[in-house]
């Protein structure tokens, strides 16, 4: 299991474009990975999920990834989040 937390920047908090990219990199993996933010944890592949969290500007938030392909998946995924969040 791997566990890496960002904070979310800019104005808009996580826009619906940001979120649709990375539930369509978390489905690449077979591992689970899940997304929490204040308590309440979703299944990053589920683009409902993470836009049903309502993540704010300024918030923290953690990703989890847990099976065979775990590392790979954190690291892509925290890539993508520290590019995503720095163009933000």
């Amino acid at each position: 299991m791997f566990i890496k937390t960002f904070t979310v920047a800019g104005s808009q908090g996580l826009p619906v474009q940001t979120a649709m990219k990375l539930t369509h990199l978390a489905s690449r993996f077979t591992a689970d990975i899940t997304l929490e933010y204040k308590g309440r944890k979703v299944n990053l592949k589920s683009i409902l999920g993470v836009i049903s969290l309502g993540i704010a500007p300024g918030n923290e938030v953690t990703i989890i990834t847990q099976g065979l392909d775990e590392y790979e998946a954190i690291r892509a995924i925290g890539t993508a989040m520290s590019n995503e969040m720095a163009g933000v």
